[in-house]
């Protein structure tokens, strides 16, 4: 529930330290007392206070939540990379990332996508061609308003957890220097549980938005063949691709009902008002595993996409190419498309970027 602590799952994941319960070994489940006794350890033997600083705290959503945080850091910084691929592909323009555009709205997120997208860009043939067309939709357009955003709830969430990490919320807490115990509501997971729902907010529009430029891109548009294959009437292309990335965000629109907004009584009354705080935390997991492969099924349009363009993209964007098509091959004719999908996903998670840029 979020609000004594995250009792139950900290129940199970400290048992082993007293020599109960199972933990994994070389990925199999398997009893703890076998294994400390193969190894001829000894449990420990818990003094005052240690059982509930084990199990009384906010360290289940914690974990959770930071593990979410750092993946939504990258994903945030490869939507905009990819964005930018995909944007190629499309001949989209490149004046809506100008940085005058941003800073009459210096949102901090919304001015380092624009500062981003225009790295990404920089040296592009593509963008120095002719364009027939004045605008492009939105899902291009505005990257930098609705990545910037996310960026926002990204950067506040930080907060939330550097400052959660850091803090005692177990109960009652002892301050030894002013020879005082004090019961309080420290381990009450509200200010994690409104941030992990806010989080996923942020995450699910990243997929939400990514999601409308794989449409665009297989439409038919801006000279690119239906479904980005080259016969599209005899090959299905990227078509069925598109469908998941759209189930998905769909999906992740569903999982961002907010878990903190509800309340169920329990412990007799005394617990009357509670976080949720662990499916705030568990759903939030899911968001983030769904928008990374909604950001991969767009990567691997754009990079189908941009190979129907005779002129060189950016530098950075025709080196990030070249490693992904040793990975991805170009489709030119119907195949399986799930390997090269898990490969995309694959991609992204190996992908190094320095920590500076996120």
């Amino acid at each position: 529930l979020g609000a004594s602590g995250d009792l139950a799952p900290l129940a199970h994941l400290s048992l082993p330290l007293l020599g109960e319960g199972k933990v994994i070994v070389e990925g199999k489940e398997v009893e703890t007392k076998s294994i400390m006794k193969e190894n001829d350890w000894e449990a420990i033997t818990l003094q005052s206070k240690e059982g509930l600083a084990l199990l009384n705290g906010t360290q289940f959503m914690g974990a959770y939540g930071v593990w979410s945080l750092l993946k939504s850091q990258k994903l945030s910084y490869m939507a905009d990379m990819i964005g930018a691929i995909s944007l190629e592909a499309f001949d989209g323009r490149n004046e809506c990332f100008d940085e005058l555009i941003h800073l009459v709205r210096p949102h901090k997120g919304q001015l380092k996508t624009a500062e981003n997208i225009r790295d990404f860009l920089a040296g592009s043939e593509i963008q120095e061609e002719e364009k027939e067309h004045v605008q492009d939709p939105y899902s291009f357009r505005c990257m930098p308003q609705v990545h910037g955003a996310s960026k926002g709830v990204i950067a506040h969430v930080k907060d939330v957890f550097t400052t959660e990490i850091n803090s005692v919320t177990d109960n009652p807490t002892v301050f030894i220097n002013e020879d005082k115990v004090i019961s309080g509501g420290n381990f009450h997971g509200q200010p994690l549980a409104m941030a992990m729902d806010y989080l996923a907010v942020g995450l699910s529009e990243l997929g939400s938005i990514s999601e409308r430029r794989t449409y665009q891109l297989i439409s038919g548009l801006r000279g690119l063949p239906a479904f980005l294959v080259a016969e599209p009437g005899l090959n299905s292309g990227m078509m069925i691709p598109q469908y998941t990335a759209a189930s998905i965000a769909s999906q992740n629109k569903q999982l961002c009902t907010p878990a903190s907004v509800d309340s169920i009584v329990s412990s007799n009354g005394q617990e009357d008002h509670v976080s949720m705080g662990a499916n705030a935390a568990t759903k939030l997991y899911r968001v983030v595993e769904n928008t990374e492969r909604i950001l991969a099924i767009e990567l691997l349009n754009a990079t189908q996409g941009i190979a129907f363009r005779n002129a060189k993209s950016s530098e950075f964007i025709e080196g990030i190419l070249d490693v992904y098509r040793a990975e991805v091959p170009f489709l030119a004719d119907d195949r399986l498309l799930h390997n090269d999908i898990e490969n995309s996903i694959l991609f992204l998670q190996n992908l190094a970027i320095d920590e500076e840029l996120m």
